[in-house]
């Protein structure tokens, strides 16, 4: 696969934490343009800058749909204490199984082919994998980022961590399945698979937060699946809440591995952004596989 044009190196670190102001919410459009704007040198526009800094879903493809190694469709599942359905991209291996079932959780922008691909590249490595989409009740992920970021922050976020918790439990009555469940999540999926563990400890088998929040103390203290938690060494944002999570993991007992990938910014598995860092995402993968492996086969 291709690598993205624009690497982090390219720009500012300032810039982007700004973006990463901007895909979370604490600055809008104007916020970041204007912001920006003093990093906006040789010709160069901060209406430049974000639209290089946006995802190019072209280099998302790491395992095409149609790869004969694995089969995917769209599945709906019931979600009575949601918002009553959901749907998700189921992808499988075609060898019969059974196989391990992970669900795979998006950012704070819906299923988009970033995620999809995420999912394609468990089936491929023999796990049966499910990745729900928040954004269905509205009609699913419009097809870019930004919309998708303002769809899922008008969603009641109580009924979208029930959709989820609902999805957790349909992937892990598959019929292919082998009776384990991993959760893997990246940002706003980080946080949800970090809170699913909490709230569905006889399901949650094992689960690799990326770059994700912690859950609440109370919440916390219920955790007993093992976590691989992966951080980026520059996302001081996330990692701000890392020491207080760590202290209440060690007083539940819950066996974990923290990585912090030095150099690497937020969101650097995303091979569509030049947040992207090739060797912490290759080694990060690496280890989420190995970790599933232990886990879950």
């Amino acid at each position: 696969m291709d690598t993205p044009r624009a690497t982090a190196s390219a720009f500012d670190q300032r810039v982007l934490d700004l973006y990463d102001d901007y895909v979370h919410g604490r600055v809008d459009r104007r916020g970041f343009l204007s912001g920006a704007a003093q990093f906006a040198v040789g010709g160069t526009t901060a209406a430049a800058l974000l639209a290089a800094l946006a995802p190019q879903y072209a280099f998302a493809a790491q395992v095409a749909a149609d790869d004969a190694r694995i089969t995917t469709v769209y599945r709906t599942f019931p979600a009575p204490e949601g918002h009553g359905e959901g749907r998700g991209l189921l992808a499988m291996p075609r060898a019969p199984g059974p196989h391990p079932v992970v669900l795979v959780v998006h950012e704070n922008r819906g299923l988009n082919p970033y995620i999809e691909d995420v999912a394609r590249r468990l089936a491929v490595a023999g796990f049966i994998a499910f990745a729900p989409d928040a954004l269905y009740p509205l009609g699913g992920y419009p097809g870019n980022d930004d919309t998708g970021r303002e769809m899922q922050a008008t969603l009641d976020r109580a009924k979208v961590m029930a959709d989820l918790e609902a999805a957790a439990r349909f992937a892990d009555a598959l019929p292919r399945g082998n009776g384990k469940l991993g959760v893997v999540g990246f940002c706003f999926g980080g946080l949800v698979t970090n809170v699913l563990a909490a709230r569905l400890p006889d399901l949650v088998d094992a689960g690799v937060p990326y770059y994700g929040g912690p859950p609440s103390a109370e919440e916390a203290a219920r955790i007993r699946a093992p976590l691989l938690l992966q951080f980026a060494a520059l996302d001081t944002r996330v990692n701000a809440g890392w020491p207080a999570y760590e202290q209440q993991l060690k007083a539940a007992d819950v066996p974990y591995t923290a990585y912090l990938y030095p150099d690497a910014n937020h969101g650097f598995h995303n091979d569509t952004t030049p947040r992207y860092d090739a060797a912490a995402a290759a080694l990060s993968w690496q280890r989420t596989l190995a970790f599933f492996e232990q886990h879950l086969r």
